[in-house]
């Protein structure tokens, strides 16, 4: 896959902090050799989060988040300063803009607590370093976590590349979408419904991402309709080694495939893929256990269009409610936020996620975990209302005792 094609949810993202006029917006710019963001002498220029997605060497495809300034004031401004807050749960690397003539400030030291508190890498950035005086560019923090650099002139740009870059945690072992679960030349069928609310002229990225891990893996893959399944499985010389489905087309998908063939959705993949298979698989134990009366939260990590049978507002309702048999009350949340409070909550069911990076979507797990509110996704609340919850995770040798 090309860098520049690289999916923002698999792009590292660097949040840039900072009050204002600290110079956040030159940095973007002097790192990045573009303009991409505005600047301007005048305080508060920057008045919401920014998202630029882009290759920064020698890192490689990130996601560059430039935020409002830490000391905005005002009513907005306050809400300004919340919303830069909540960046940080989707930050990677945190970048902390000094004013190099002014030094460190009590809003400076807020946020740089809540970037430790949150374990999140960071760099402190005493920018403005051609200004400053010998007096201020007297460092107040160690000097392994901060550097003096000049967007203007580009003094210590490099070096703050290469600092970057070293923040990024190796990882511990490759993770892929589905390539460990196959072998080169292996027969995969895919499974993607075209309805109305399908996008027109494209797959929907879990179903890219998957077909390309493939590629990658040598296998064959073999994508259809679930219209043409049956015929396309009687007409295969070999059995297939894995089938994955589209969570809609679950229940008409199980009853083709034969029981010795794996069997899982994009959504199963995908909650494995971001780590939280497990608790998604217990999550869905719960839609058992619901009462009249309970609310249940249905999530969705980004924002379309929805069609007239909308999968989050319309079939899931009318699924959960037939499997429960309890009269429930909905709420429904797409896009960046998340609710900070989910105590009137019985059960989350979430989307795959695949346009959520890691770490938002740990921080969304976390918050449900905090409060005690089991969570789900799609694919695997779908897979256990429909009784194939267990064939659905039989190939990742998941142990567990909700099912």
């Amino acid at each position: 896959m090309s860098l520049n094609n690289t999916p923002s949810a698999n792009r590292t993202h660097i949040g840039i902090f900072g009050r204002r006029n600290a110079g956040k917006s030159s940095l973007i710019n002097a790192l990045t050799g573009q303009s991409l963001a505005i600047v301007s002498d005048v305080r508060g220029t920057t008045t919401d989060p920014v998202q630029k997605a882009m290759e920064l060497l020698p890192l490689g495809p990130v996601v560059m988040i430039d935020t409002p300034g830490l000391d905005d004031d005002g009513e907005l401004g306050a809400l300004r300063v919340q919303k830069t807050k909540q960046v940080l749960n989707k930050t990677d690397i945190a970048i902390l803009v000094i004013d190099a003539c002014e030094g460190l400030t009590a809003e400076d030291d807020d946020i740089l607590r809540l970037i430790q508190n949150k374990m999140i890498p960071y760099v402190i950035v005493f920018n403005k370093s051609d200004l400053a005086t010998e007096a201020t560019k007297t460092g107040h923090v160690p000097d392994e976590s901060h550097i003096m650099v000049s967007a203007a002139t580009g003094e210590n740009i490099h070096e703050l590349k290469e600092r970057i870059a070293r923040l990024v945690p190796d990882e511990e072992k490759e993770r892929h979408v589905v390539r460990d679960l196959v072998q080169p030349l292996d027969f995969v069928v895919l499974v993607v419904p075209i309805d109305s609310a399908a996008p027109k002229g494209r797959l929907i990225l879990p179903q890219q991402q998957t077909i390309r891990d493939l590629l990658e893996a040598g296998t064959v893959s073999i994508v259809v309709k679930e219209t043409e399944l049956a015929e396309t499985m009687r007409r295969l010389a070999r059995k297939p080694s894995l089938v994955i489905t589209d969570s809609q087309a679950f229940e008409e998908v199980a009853k083709i495939v034969p029981p010795d063939v794996p069997l899982t959705s994009f959504s199963i993949l995908f909650a494995r893929y971001k780590g939280n298979l497990e608790t998604v698989v217990h999550g869905a134990s719960e839609l058992d256990k619901l009462k009249d009366g309970d609310n249940v939260l249905i999530c969705e990590g980004c924002t379309h269009h929805r069609q007239c049978d909308d999968i989050g507002t319309v079939k899931l309702p009318r699924w959960i409610g037939k499997h429960s048999g309890k009269n429930l009350n909905f709420t429904f949340q797409s896009g960046g936020e998340f609710p900070t409070d989910l105590s009137a909550y019985r059960l989350i069911i979430h989307c795959g996620g695949c346009t959520l990076n890691e770490r938002e979507m740990k921080y969304r797990l976390k918050c449900a975990a905090d409060q005690n509110v089991p969570i789900t996704n799609y694919g695997t609340a779908i897979a256990h209302m429909n009784g194939i919850l267990k064939r659905s995770v039989e190939i990742f040798h998941l142990k567990t005792n909700s099912m």
